[in-house]
């Protein structure tokens, strides 16, 4: 099985990598083209990619294809690919927003898996939701799933719907986990803790918080209960939260993110 991925950006870079280190694959195996002249000089350092300067040079050698560029770069990108391809490859998409159908369409193929990354899959602790054109087989479709687990955890959804429902939480998950960290880095500051002092606090309660988490079938709602006593500084805490209506507004913020990958996807 040749694989090649189409865009060496965050994703498509962090995936190239996953993949390449897996035992589905062998060095000489995973192909990586980006239009990028200077990204193609990076790569070309890396031992273990086969990297390409000419789409049309890779393109009709894979099995497998990830593209993985910006949505924006989609329909040029299809333009240049549709003459090299073929009805028998698959092709896995990691953009945002753009259905089966259109890249179906853009290309003149079937085959087609949808897919919503997010950005810890460049530590290995991925999550990335999928779906597929009635078209690809269930044995391809393990195969796929085998290719998307090399950077995680990956996660079969029913349909489209629960692509872009998957934006608004895992997709763009990490920004507000990263957007709760600096409030609480930022109050760490406030109450005179140094920088570093601040992030160790943060980091290291946010990872502590994850592993209880994890290695329990406690709900987060059991574990605030077993943190928060009657009167207590944790309740005081979580009460403010719920005077400010926290709850709501972070379900609100994920919603946004979903109605924009839905209207992305239009």
């Amino acid at each position: 099985m040749k694989v090649l991925v189409v865009g060496a950006g965050n994703m498509g870079l962090t995936y190239a990598e996953g993949m390449v280190k897996s035992p589905f694959l062998n060095r000489r195996n995973l192909m990586i083209y980006d239009a990028s002249p200077e990204k193609t000089l990076t790569l070309s350092k890396i031992p273990h990619f086969d990297v390409f300067e000419k789409l049309e040079d890779a393109l009709p050698l894979a099995d497998v294809v990830f593209i993985a560029v910006k949505p924006f770069h989609s329909e040029s990108l299809f333009a240049d690919m549709k003459p090299q391809v073929n009805q028998d490859q698959i092709f896995i998409s990691l953009m945002a927003g753009i259905t089966i159908d259109t890249i179906q369409q853009g290309l003149g193929i079937k085959k087609v898996v949808r897919t919503m990354p997010n950005l810890p899959a460049k530590v290995g602790k991925g999550v990335t939701s999928f779906t597929e054109a009635k078209e690809v087989s269930r044995v391809e479709l393990l195969m796929v799933r085998n290719l998307l687990d090399t950077t995680g955890e990956a996660i079969h959804v029913e349909n489209e719907r629960f692509i872009n429902a998957s934006t608004g939480i895992s997709g763009s998950g990490p920004a507000y986990v990263f957007y709760f960290m600096q409030s609480m880095m930022e109050a760490a500051l406030k109450m005179g803790f140094s920088a570093n002092d601040s992030r160790v606090l943060v980091s290291q309660t946010f990872e502590g918080a994850v592993a209880l988490f994890n290695e329990s079938d406690l709900s987060p709602n059991s574990w605030m209960e077993r943190v928060a006593s009657k009167g207590g500084t944790t309740r005081a805490a979580l009460d403010s939260m719920e005077d400010n209506n926290i709850k709501e507004l972070i379900k609100e913020a994920a919603y946004a993110a979903f109605n924009r990958a839905t209207e992305l996807g239009k």
